[in-house]
């Protein structure tokens, strides 16, 4: 009977503020933990773009040429690419899977302007998907560049690579043809 009359508990309010700050804690260690198992078990995307050029002739159209490399761990389509922009027509891209090879020269400018030769190895992209699967390493060549112009050298110009799940930008100065 003496227990019951005392006055020795803790308040309705202390209790309350209790009770939430552990419902609290307890909610950010699950949230954190959740986080943690589907980050490292999801593979996740990337795409790295090195020896880019953008070349810009004096009588002609500009082209551009760059190495995708996919060093994610999943298959990647590639849905655009634009330059300055403008999204690229897929008649003017040009493609080659140099995986294989232990050393890939820096793309150079195509004097001709006509795209490469035909059984070189190289495909036009047409109406087709480029899908990188993971370690593919590919040298693009785009034709037909109309909206960079000769007095467009030396300035700064964006290259887009977009996927489902990110872009991927690298930026160069648009060289002059030689």
């Amino acid at each position: 009977m003496k227990m019951l009359k005392s006055k020795r508990a803790l308040s309705t309010v202390v209790t309350t503020l209790i009770i939430l700050v552990v419902s609290v804690l307890l909610a950010t260690v699950v949230t954190f933990y959740a986080i943690n198992v589907t980050t490292t078990r999801v593979q996740e995307e990337y795409l790295q773009i090195t020896n880019l050029h953008v070349w810009c002739p004096e009588t002609g159209s500009a082209q551009a040429a760059f190495i995708i490399t996919n060093t994610g761990g999943r298959d990647v389509v590639v849905d655009k690419i634009t330059i300055r922009g403008v999204k690229m027509v897929g008649s003017n891209i040009y493609y080659k899977n140099v995986t294989g090879e232990t050393s890939v020269p820096d793309p150079t400018y195509d004097s001709d302007g006509q795209g490469p030769p035909a059984g070189s190895g190289w495909e036009q992209l047409g109406t087709n998907a480029l899908v990188l699967t993971s370690g593919d390493r590919f040298v693009i060549y785009i034709y037909n560049i109309s909206h960079i112009t000769p007095s467009d050298i030396g300035v700064t110009v964006s290259v887009i690579v977009f996927t489902a799940n990110a872009q991927y930008h690298k930026e160069t100065n648009i060289e002059a043809a030689a």
